[in-house]
């Protein structure tokens, strides 16, 4: 049996899913629980990022199971309208997802050099990423991400231990799930919606077919990758919040809040705990826009290709890889297209406030989107002639309808907030 580090050092597509699904959101979410509830809201993050696994090995057990990506299966096997959803929703979280991370990456830049400002340094990150991703091949790309999640998880996890001042209520919060009354229903589905990521979870089965993952009998690997990739987003998300509690931050706007915590760590722990913090959170907020590159543009490529051959119900699981050079020109354009489309017009926002209007309709659209996942995989695993012994049993079945309920709740809470705003 292989050792943990043996099993560390095997993660592939796992651990780019854990760094493109770690962002400021993240961040921000996981800080404001620790300053707002201390260490009494943990259970909420293993909640939520068992619920994460649940979709997302339900989605890789689709495509072992056909050949093809739920998004293929979006298009060629259920009704014209969820593909157009899909392709709606797609635009429009692909640039505001875009001036997030840029406007995040900016940020962090700027902290760690001020010379240039945020809106400079968020539009060096977008170019950088970008080349980055459209000359390198998966596997040199998986060996970057390595490093730079290696660097972020050894600060931020170093800077959790710093802020410890008691381990048992660390241990109560994990251990003894309790909804504080004043705000505590409210911060648990903050949570469920922002730990983890949300459409970055279906780039999976990207990663997977490039590290040539196929076949029922490659399973067990995907559900050992995707524990991993799972354990650390939670291990990761209990360190933000266990930081945020022990320095007792303010709770600074957005992403300013992580500023704010490298402010206070250093208070407690002297500089370097301060700028190893914010190095950090460099490394989650540049990891998490070179996952979002890397994997979103191989969304559209999927679309497109499925739209021309809607007609053909089953495609064979072919190799999407992301070596530029070995693409059909087709799919190269489209591929690069969708980058462009991240990493330039959502820079606008950078230095222009965002409209309202876009954000009133990618808060009302994004809400849907985890229940639709759930929703559509529930159907979709559950038909015998399509998967075959992958199909769903009632475990997997009682699962996916506790991850729909759940982020259905999160679905209305944001449609409430729209509503009252």
């Amino acid at each position: 049996m292989p050792s943990l580090r043996e099993r560390l050092r095997s993660l592939g597509p796992g651990l780019v899913l854990a760094a493109a699904g770690i962002g400021a959101g993240d961040v921000v979410v996981a800080s404001v629980t620790g300053i707002s509830f201390g260490t009494t809201l943990l259970w909420a993050v293993v909640f939520t990022v068992a619920l994460k696994f649940v979709v997302t090995e339900a989605l890789a057990r689709w495509q072992l199971a056909t050949g093809e990506t739920v998004v293929h299966a979006w298009v060629t096997r259920l009704p014209r309208w969820v593909a157009v959803y899909f392709a709606g929703y797609l635009l429009l979280w692909t640039f505001l997802v875009g001036a997030s991370l840029s406007s995040a990456c900016g940020l962090a830049g700027a902290s760690l050099f001020p010379q240039l400002s945020v809106p400079v340094w968020g539009a060096i990150h977008a170019a950088l990423a970008a080349v980055l991703v459209a000359t390198n091949r998966y596997s040199q790309f998986q060996q970057l991400m390595k490093v730079l999640v290696g660097i972020m998880a050894t600060c931020v996890l170093g800077c959790a231990l710093v802020a410890t001042r008691d381990i048992g209520p660390i241990f109560r919060g994990l251990f003894v799930p309790r909804i504080p009354a004043a705000g505590g229903g409210a911060q648990v589905l903050a949570l469920l919606g922002g730990i983890g990521g949300s459409l970055t979870v279906i780039c999976y089965g990207y990663w997977m077919r490039a590290a040539g993952w196929r076949g029922a009998d490659k399973l067990p690997t995907v559900r050992g990758d995707l524990g991993l990739a799972y354990v650390f987003t939670g291990f990761f998300g209990i360190a933000l919040i266990v930081i945020a509690a022990g320095v007792e931050a303010k709770g600074a706007p957005g992403a300013r809040i992580a500023l704010d915590i490298a402010a206070r760590l250093e208070t407690v722990a002297g500089p370097a705990a301060h700028w190893i913090f914010i190095v950090g959170f460099w490394c989650t907020v540049f990891t998490a826009m070179l996952g979002v590159w890397q994997g979103v543009p191989q969304v559209y490529v999927d679309l497109v290709t499925a739209w021309r051959g809607a007609g053909r119900v089953a495609v064979p699981d072919r190799d999407l890889r992301q070596d530029a050079a070995a693409t059909p020109v087709r799919e190269h354009r489209v591929f690069m297209l969708a980058l462009a489309y991240l990493a330039g017009p959502p820079l606008g926002l950078l230095w222009f406030r965002q409209p309202v209007a876009v954000v009133v309709m990618f808060s009302i659209a994004g809400a849907f989107f985890m229940p639709f996942l759930a929703g559509t995989l529930l159907y979709l695993n559950n038909r015998r002639d399509w998967m075959g012994g992958l199909a769903n049993r009632s475990p997997g079945n009682a699962a996916l309808i506790v991850c729909l309920l759940a982020f259905g709740l999160v679905c209305v809470r944001e449609l409430l907030g729209v509503m009252r705003s």
